[in-house]
Order: C-alpha cells, then sequence, then structure tokens
C-alpha cells in the first residue's frame, strides 16, 4: 500500500497536514450565513477556502471533492442551494457570491456538485422539482445566452471567467465574450452526463436519455471544430473571426477528462504535449501554459494569481484521472506521486506552485482545492475516481490513514 511505503515520519507529517487543513476548514473555512433568498429561509453553513470569504463556482466542487475523503457532503448541498438560489429568471446565476460579476455566469459544476453530494446522500430526492428545474435553466443560459453564432459551442467572458484568471491571451479580456473554451465545452459534457445521472435518480427516463444525447453531441462539436489534426491539440475558438486561438494551455487537457477525444488523439495530446518536457511536462507537473508559449512565467507578479505556467492541483487531480482513462496508469502515478511530494514539502498547504521549483506561492496557508494533492496517490491505487458520477463515494483517506474530520473540535 502506499500509505505504508511512506516512512513513519512521512506518515506522521501526511496525518499532521491533514489534520491542520481540516482544522482550518472548521474554523476559517466555514461563514454562516441568512439564505434569505431559499424557498425554507434560515442559517446555512457555506464552504470557502479562501481566507477572505468569497464562494467560487469550481472551487466548490474540488473542495467538497477533498471533504468526501471524510465522509463530509453537507456542504455539496447548503453551498449548491445558496447559489441556485440567486438564480436570475433568465437563468444566470453568479459565479461569485459576496462580490457578484453580473456578466459571468456560474462554471459547469453545479450538476456535478449535485451528484457527488447525492451519492453520499444515498438519495436525489432533494434535487426534484425546485432544483432539478433551477439546473435546467442555468445550463440552458450556457447554451442560448453565451453562444452567439449558435453552433452549438459556448463562450466565456474572460480568461478570469474561466478561472484561469491572468490567460487572457488565449480566453479573452474581461466582458470581451468571444472565446470558445475548449475546457468550457468539455465542462458541459460532464454537466450533460452529471445531469443524466440526477434525471435517473429522479425516475425521469426520457430526461436521461436527452441528457446523454446532449452529451454526445457536445463531443462531437468540440472534435469537429477545435481539434487541430496537424498540431495534435484542442485549441479555443475566438466566435467572431472563427478562427483557431493557437495557444497551448492546460485547460485543453480537460477534453481528455470529459471523454472527448478518441484514443488516437488522446496519445497525440498526451506524448506530444502533456509529457513534453518543453511545453507542460516541467520538474513539477503539469505547467498550466506551455513553457514554450508566448506570455509563459512562473513566479506571481504582485499579487495576482498566475496561471501562465504556475503549477495548480485541481488540473492536476483532473488530468490524472483522464491519463488513467486513457491508459496511462504509470504517467497517472507520476503525476499523483509529484503532486503529492510537492505539496507535502512545504510547511503548509498553499494556494498553487512554481512548476519549475515546486516552491509553494499565494494563500498561505490555503485549505482548499490543493489539499487533493494528498488523496491523489490513494485514488489512483485504489483505482477510485469520486469524479466519475456513476461511483460510489467513499471516505478514502479516512479510512486509510485514521484521520477524522469533526465538527466539535
Amino acid at each position: 500500500m502506499f500509505f505504508k511505503s511512506l516512512s513513519d515520519n512521512t506518515q506522521k507529517r501526511l496525518i499532521r497536514r491533514l489534520e491542520e487543513v481540516n482544522h482550518d476548514i472548521r474554523t476559517r473555512g466555514i461563514s454562516r450565513s441568512d439564505n434569505s433568498h431559499s424557498a425554507i429561509a434560515g442559517i446555512q453553513d457555506l464552504l470557502t477556502g479562501y481566507s477572505y470569504g468569497e464562494f467560487y463556482d469550481w472551487d466548490l466542487y474540488y473542495e467538497n471533492l477533498y471533504l468526501s475523503h471524510f465522509g463530509i457532503a453537507r456542504y455539496c448541498r447548503t453551498n449548491f442551494e445558496a447559489f441556485l438560489d440567486r438564480q436570475l429568471e433568465c437563468g444566470f446565476v453568479a459565479r461569485t457570491m459576496m462580490e457578484q460579476r453580473m456578466r459571468q455566469h456560474f462554471k459547469h459544476f453545479l450538476a456535478q456538485i449535485a451528484v457527488l453530494g447525492s451519492r453520499q446522500f444515498g438519495r436525489f430526492e432533494w434535487l426534484k422539482d425546485r432544483y432539478y428545474q433551477r439546473l435546467i435553466k442555468y445550463l440552458d443560459y450556457w447554451c442560448w445566452f453565451c453562444d452567439f453564432d449558435k453552433n452549438g459551442l459556448s463562450v466565456w467572458d474572460s480568461a478570469d471567467h474561466s478561472g484561469m484568471d491572468n490567460q487572457d491571451l488565449r480566453a479573452g479580456h474581461i466582458y470581451s465574450m468571444t472565446i470558445e473554451g475548449v475546457d468550457l465545452n468539455s465542462y458541459l459534457v460532464r454537466e450533460f452526463d452529471a445531469m443524466s445521472v440526477i434525471a435517473e435518480g429522479l425516475g425521469l427516463e426520457e430526461d436521461a436519455s436527452q441528457w446523454k444525447e446532449k452529451a454526445a453531441a457536445m463531443r462531437g462539436r468540440i472534435n469537429d471544430i477545435m481539434w487541430d489534426e496537424k498540431d495534435g491539440f484542442y485549441y479555443d475558438r475566438n466566435e467572431r473571426t472563427g478562427e483557431l486561438v493557437r495557444y497551448k494551455s492546460a485547460s485543453s487537457f480537460m477534453a481528455l477528462w470529459a471523454g472527448v477525444a478518441t484514443q488516437k488523439q488522446a496519445d497525440r495530446m498526451i506524448k506530444e504535449h502533456l509529457l513534453n518536457p518543453e511545453e507542460f511536462w516541467l520538474e513539477y507537473p503539469l505547467a498550466s501554459w506551455a513553457k514554450n508559449e508566448k506570455g509563459y512565467y512562473q513566479q506571481r507578479r504582485g499579487v495576482e494569481c498566475t496561471w501562465m505556467g504556475a503549477c495548480w492541483i485541481p488540473v492536476n487531480y483532473s488530468v490524472m484521472h483522464a491519463l488513467v482513462r486513457y491508459g496511462y496508469q504509470e504517467e497517472a502515478a507520476e503525476l499523483a506521486g509529484k503532486s503529492f511530494e510537492m505539496v507535502l514539502s512545504e510547511d503548509a498547504t498553499r494556494e498553487y506552485y512554481n512548476a519549475e521549483t515546486g516552491v509553494g506561492q499565494g494563500l498561505n496557508p490555503f485549505w482548499g482545492w490543493s489539499a487533493l494533492a494528498y488523496a491523489m496517490p490513494f485514488e489512483l491505487e485504489a483505482g477510485y475516481d469520486p469524479t466519475d458520477p456513476h461511483a460510489e463515494i467513499i471516505p478514502l483517506l479516512s479510512d486509510i490513514t485514521g484521520v477524522e474530520y469533526r465538527f466539535d473540535r
């Protein structure tokens, strides 16, 4: 077992780190909020990985994946409801809660969050009617109000909207609304798949079939429009010009996570690009922006969060599962091991890392999505993928290490 292969000191360090992260979540990452927007108004506990108290869209998914390793599912529901209870009539849901960005729709993770929680609750009924209908409206907003040329691919507002904050070269400046993202539309595939699971859980078989058809159609569009056969890479597309945006970002590997690529396409993406030390496979993979691309750099400038090369654990985590999907078990193990060692070697969990040196950057300490690095080798060893909407969710880290998440201390 991976855990037993660690030295006694490393085992103790890991256990201590997990306890520190869980303590920070309990004492600093939970905010009590009066959700007056809810059909059943009342005080809710909301989860955030950020010391400044903001709540973000995709962060919520990865934060709850980490907590699922300790059998904690309540925030899948409370944060989910808090965001959807603020939905506008048109379907729009702001991707932040405290400082709302009213042109940045919630990224494509709400249905996946709902499935993650429902798998742990053992039921889907809490989504019936109110929230299932709101999920439909939220996805309709993406498909209708964010697809101006009606080719079936949606656009980001900007790099900031994508979550890869300063990748303006590939995703556009604030309010530009021009770039069809490989990541965006791959996330939509995963959301449609998750919606089919929800529909099945609610006994809506016809709906489930339609969501599966939507996912298959989106996979086809991404392959038809965004795949470049010459380069062996998926590129974003400028909706106004119709041209592919030829910058290589780790965002394109989300097409592998969503199962968009054929095996042949995945082989090219992985062998020619992902594992290329001149692009993404640096000393501490993965780089978020190819090393040989214009604009690449590693160390943050000022107070920014940089995605122009730095290593971000949620990307590594998703790509690890993508590598397994396409048969690259050894490469997935190397990525998991390096991510684990990099994050554990620091004195505290950090927000992101220098992919050349492994040095942590950003918030210190950070109790958000970076903590998934501690789970990566264990998930790989167990053949366990909690991002699979059909997977049984288990408290794997807790079972192996004995660390628990306690609400009382």
